[in-house]
């Protein structure tokens, strides 16, 4: 069953470290993400808008942190910390990837409190997946996209969701269960339920 009847939201010591692990793996895997930006801009510059299907990569952190700690909050944090490194790496986006995070990771979040931090099972790993894509799309659009026409600005975002369903989504969930299955997530309710 996916649905926890009584969920714990205090955080744990091992909540804490968890997090930022899984944050710091993360936030240098937005930086190596970083990298291949400028070669999905080449790929993609008959239509710049497809650029948002390469998203979903920066979406990795809310997404696998909601879904590991299950407590609110955790997708927030470990985006916010993903950030924060990619940003302390040397970003070439710069110090925007921590407002980045912050809407993202509040995306994320979002698709988590929808069901009351309750379940966790693939469908809403894909919707925090696309809150979190959409959260990104729509706040890019404003950042750096404002002079595209609206037919343009739509399709990014659309693309955007996508990526987030695909790659942060599914991703994340498949991430989980595969850690499950290995007893790495035995001190959490990821690691002890069929539900991942």
């Amino acid at each position: 069953m996916s649905i926890s009847t009584k969920p714990v939201y205090t955080w744990r010591v091992v909540d804490i470290v968890v997090a930022a692990v899984v944050s710091v793996a993360c936030g240098v895997i937005f930086w190596l993400w970083d990298q291949g930006y400028t070669g999905i801009q080449v790929v993609t510059a008959a239509f710049a808008p497809l650029s948002g299907l390469y998203s979903g990569g920066w979406l990795l952190a809310g997404i696998l942190g909601g879904l590991i700690i299950r407590k609110p909050g955790a997708a927030l944090f470990c985006e916010l910390v993903a950030a924060v490194v990619e940003a302390l790496l040397g970003s070439q986006f710069g110090v925007t990837v921590l407002l980045s995070g912050l809407v993202q990771g509040l995306g994320a979040e979002l698709g988590f409190a929808i069901f009351r931090y309750r379940r966790w099972n693939l469908g809403v790993a894909l919707l925090a997946g696309a809150l979190s894509g959409l959260a990104l799309g729509v706040s890019e659009v404003i950042q750096f996209f404002v002079d595209w026409e609206f037919g343009w600005q739509v399709a990014y975002t659309v693309f955007a969701v996508v990526s987030g369903i695909v790659i942060a989504g599914l991703l994340s969930w498949l991430a989980v269960k595969a850690l499950a299955k290995t007893g790495a997530l035995s001190a959490f309710a990821a690691g002890r339920t069929a539900d991942v």
